[in-house]
């Protein structure tokens, strides 16, 4: 395939911009300055690199992002910052959330141009569990664990899924939840169903799969197929909680 055609299929650069980028010398194929957007370059085994980031070619792309507070889980730019705009512009073509956080809310999101994979994600027959770290206005009790556990009733009269909470060992009024389904606000809505309230709230795994715990509040990395598949895996709840209580029992004093 042609050089400049390459990097506009697999970027948001359109052909004219391509062939500007090489001229300023922003390509490097192979870790060798190209200006020839007629070059052919195997699609497979050439690595080409623009202005310092190197393009993936595969056809599907899934990238894990550690969402901040203030965006929107949306691919329409506006006034207010959206997940895909933490990836370069390079990146960003034909890439959308795979589902959503709230806009305060923080944590593991994925970001993917695979159409396959997302409806294999948020598909309702798969119920892939997902955790949050919830910081709580009082403390998880027994009836709290209990309830979950049955099924929350919302206040519209909306029965969810068996769930599970447990407090976080040495953080008070922190707890992690497990949820198999993801309706509107539902953690907020469950905890206030039991008369308490979010304060803050953090995605930390989804299935098998956790955060990068080096992944810092707007950063991303590429998935491995090997991590894809952790994803459609289910994991012991006391592990998830054992991997919380290493790694983030002091998330928000530390914030």
């Amino acid at each position: 395939m042609r050089l400049d055609k390459c990097i506009a299929d697999h970027s948001a650069y359109s052909r004219k911009e391509v062939k500007e980028l090489l001229r300023r010398g922003s390509v490097r194929v192979n870790g060798v300055p190209e200006q020839d957007p007629g070059r052919q370059v195997d699609l497979e085994g050439d690595e080409i690199m623009l202005a310092g980031v190197i393009l993936p070619t595969a056809l599907h792309r899934t990238y894990m992002l550690n969402k901040p507070k203030g965006c929107i889980s949306s691919t329409r730019t506006g006034k207010t910052k959206t997940v895909v705009e933490f990836l370069p512009p390079e990146l960003r073509k034909g890439i959308f959330p795979a589902g959503r956080l709230d806009v305060d809310t923080e944590g593991m999101l994925l970001l993917t141009n695979d159409g396959d994979l997302a409806h294999r994600i948020l598909s309702p027959r798969r119920h892939i569990p997902k955790y949050y770290l919830v910081q709580l206005a009082k403390p998880v009790v027994e009836k709290t664990v209990e309830t979950f556990e049955n099924g929350v009733v919302l206040e519209d009269g909306t029965r969810c899924l068996p769930a599970r909470v447990a407090a976080l060992p040495g953080v008070e009024n922190t707890a992690l939840v497990e949820l198999h389904e993801g309706k509107f606000h539902q953690v907020k809505r469950m905890f206030a169903a039991v008369e308490n309230h979010v304060e803050q709230l953090l995605r930390v795994q989804m299935g098998g799969l956790p955060i990068d715990v080096k992944l810092g509040k707007g950063d991303y990395l590429l998935l491995l197929h090997k991590d894809i598949e952790r994803l459609f895996k289910t994991p012991d709840f006391s592990e998830v909680l054992r991997f919380c209580a290493c790694f983030f029992c002091s998330y928000w004093i530390n914030e």
